[in-house]
């Protein structure tokens, strides 16, 4: 990746961007010169993120997908990274929960990608990035709503990818593994307690056993795939699933 990203006058919106991969997107693209707006069901975790990099807040609930049907976006780039996560065997999996998950991470993105499209048609330029995860392309036990619907989202961005390419838009998934943010440095903690041993030790033997590199993923190495993936260079890539794992999807 080599060049400047300059985003002088484009807009963006960042759903679930109050906080970890969102926020770090978030700084990306601003730091690059557009004007992001912070979609978060959090206001108070968004407008901190907001006033930090110039930015707006749309405080929205996901799970409200009458209010999304209706909405038109009038955004450049649309990061769909808003996420949530419940872990249970498929029959102990509760079907509400299941549902939810799905909501949030693969019929909302849906709706906003509908809802951004025709401004993207009628300029003639636009980024679609979807945060999918290794979980897109591989299968974990007891998250099989979370597997489910990352696997949605990738054929999801693909599909606008095969749309969005006569209208200069551009659609890709970005799928990371582990990523240090506060939710998985709380399971890091919870995780030593229980099996009595060190923090490093559960990076390395309980998440990152698949992974031929050893460490969590700096959030900020997210935002900058993202910010490239809006620029020139990347205009003739799309449909396509980044990953950044650390070598677990290549097993």
């Amino acid at each position: 990746m080599t060049g400047t990203v300059d985003l002088t006058g484009r807009t963006a919106m960042v759903t679930g961007g109050a906080a970890g991969i969102g926020e770090a997107c978030a700084r990306a693209l601003a730091d690059a010169g557009a004007a992001v707006t912070i979609a978060d069901r959090d206001a108070e975790g968004a407008r901190r993120v907001a006033d930090a990099i110039d930015g707006t807040v749309w405080q929205v609930d996901l799970l409200d997908t009458g209010s999304l049907e209706s909405r038109r976006l009038d955004c450049d780039i649309l990061i769909n990274n808003a996420g949530i996560q419940t872990v249970a065997p498929i029959e102990q999996f509760e079907p509400n929960a299941f549902r939810r998950i799905l909501t949030i991470m693969l019929e909302a993105p849906f709706l906003l990608i509908r809802a951004a499209l025709p401004h993207m048609y009628r300029t003639g330029w636009g980024r679609v990035i979807n945060i999918s995860s290794v979980h897109g392309l591989r299968a974990s036990a007891y998250k099989s709503a979370y597997v489910a619907a990352k696997h949605g989202l990738e054929g999801l961005s693909k599909v606008t990818a095969t749309e969005g390419g006569a209208h200069g838009v551009t659609s890709n998934c970005i799928s990371p593994g582990y990523v240090r943010t506060a939710l998985v440095e709380g399971q890091i903690a919870d995780q030593a307690r229980t099996h009595g041993i060190d923090e490093d030790e559960v990076v390395e033997k309980v998440m990152l056993t698949h992974s031929a590199i050893k460490k969590l993923i700096d959030p900020a190495d997210v935002g900058a795939l993202a910010l490239w993936l809006c620029g020139d260079a990347a205009s003739m890539i799309t449909g396509a699933s980044y990953t950044m794992d650390g070598g677990w999807s290549a097993t």
